[in-house]
């Protein structure tokens, strides 16, 4: 594949001692001397803000997507993970990641830490967050206090010193296969031997339907892809009355229980192409498109799908104007120093999962930074069958922004 989105990671949660507990004899504690400090959560939710992950979002998404493959990013983990490495960004590095990311790093800090606290779990919709960071245990690294004290404070990172050989690997794994209810199995393959540094954000999402499909409602159907090949799939049918439509799509959402998350399709006019849609959209349009649902009823299909994806994001955030963070010149002298060479980003990777059936949905992300070193009613319903190429996203029906976004071409196995 070209670029297989994956969706993944997040930030946030989970105290210290617990994070401590799933780690090897190996990794050694770092948050001796650095507790979490209180810090404000004024940042609005609403406002300003409401559509920055959303604009982020669509922006990563248009580089990420071929057009060709199933796609599926998560631009909160994504987000967090970058904006904790931000935290020891300097000068035009650090320009360009507030760029890219869409506002300066203190300011970002506190809208995550808001927002993110802010993201319910219940019984039936369940959304569990962590953050870790792990560090080389070599003479030749020296980190900075204050970046392990903003990462604390903001993300409740677990902090950890590893030698950084195949038991450190083995550590991350499976400490994402474990913060994603086994859904994701690890993310990296190897430890690079110029690494210095793991960013690693976890986020795992579990939720029934506010009304689960009876047997009646699921019948056998046909999924047109976008090149003419049909496709047997499972279509699982409703009726749904939150109505999504601009000028080239029509859509609706279809609620978690508890009606706090929901499940929004949008499915392109005939012979519009899902990749030239998404290439229209921006972050503004979208907020506005989600937080503008109408009362309508809608006669809808979903077809029943698992995707598990994996991408590397260098190239897509580099698109983004993200360049010197990945350059061996860049400067992040705020996370700290190396006798073996200037630190930069070597791996931004993604991993996702999802799988949509009958009950309900549930997901999961990783997003793993890599620090190296070296150089009105109408008369009749409205009609949206999923039957071919469509975007979707699980969001958050409160702030109305994309917790998952991702498309689906192709719905066999």
């Amino acid at each position: 594949m070209k670029k297989r989105a994956l969706a993944m990671l997040l930030c946030l949660m989970t105290a210290v001692s617990a994070l401590l507990s799933g780690c090897s004899a190996q990794a050694g504690d770092l948050m001796s001397g650095v507790e979490e400090n209180p810090v404000s959560a004024d940042a609005a939710l609403d406002g300003a803000n409401a559509g920055l992950v959303t604009d982020f979002g669509v922006r990563l998404f248009q580089e990420s997507f071929g057009g060709g493959e199933n796609t599926l990013i998560s631009p909160l983990s994504v987000l967090c993970a970058l904006a904790m490495t931000a935290n020891g960004a300097r000068g035009e590095t650090l320009a360009q990641m507030e760029a890219a990311l869409g506002l300066p790093v203190e300011e970002l800090n506190q809208y995550l830490h808001a927002y993110t606290n802010a993201l319910p779990s219940a019984k039936k919709t369940k959304l569990d967050m962590a953050n870790a960071i792990w560090f080389k245990d070599a003479e030749s690294f020296t980190v900075e206090q204050d970046f392990l004290q903003a990462n604390a404070d903001w993300y409740g990172a677990g902090l950890y010193k590893a030698p950084f050989d195949a038991g450190t690997c083995k550590d991350i794994n499976d400490w994402v296969k474990k913060r994603t209810g086994g859904m994701i199995n690890g993310i990296l393959d190897e430890i690079s031997p110029s690494a210095v540094m793991y960013l690693v954000n976890a986020l795992a999402f579990d939720a029934e339907w506010e009304e689960v499909y009876k047997k009646s409602q699921l019948q056998d159907g046909v999924f047109t892809r976008e090149d003419g090949v049909r496709q047997d799939a499972e279509l699982m049918y409703s009726t749904e009355y939150r109505y999504l439509e601009d000028d080239h799509a029509a859509g609706f959402l279809k609620y978690y229980a508890g009606e706090r998350y929901a499940f929004a399709a949008l499915l392109p006019e005939e012979g519009l192409s899902v990749a030239d849609y998404a290439a229209g959209l921006t972050g503004e349009h979208l907020h506005g498109l989600l937080s503008g649902a109408r009362t309508e009823e809608v006669w809808a299909a979903i077809p029943a799908f698992e995707s598990d994806c994996r991408v590397e994001l260098n190239d897509a955030l580099q698109a983004m104007g993200m360049t010197d963070a990945f350059d061996p010149a860049a400067d992040f002298s705020g996370i700290g120093s190396s006798t073996d060479g200037n630190i930069f980003i070597g791996q931004a990777l993604h991993r996702t999962y999802i799988s949509v059936d009958a009950k309900g949905t549930r997901a999961a992300a990783a997003t793993l930074v890599g620090m190296d070193t070296g150089a009105a009613a109408p008369a009749e319903p409205k009609t949206v069958y999923l039957n071919r190429p469509f975007l979707y996203m699980l969001i958050d029906c409160q702030a109305h922004v994309p917790i998952f976004l991702g498309a689906v071409t192709d719905v066999g196995t």
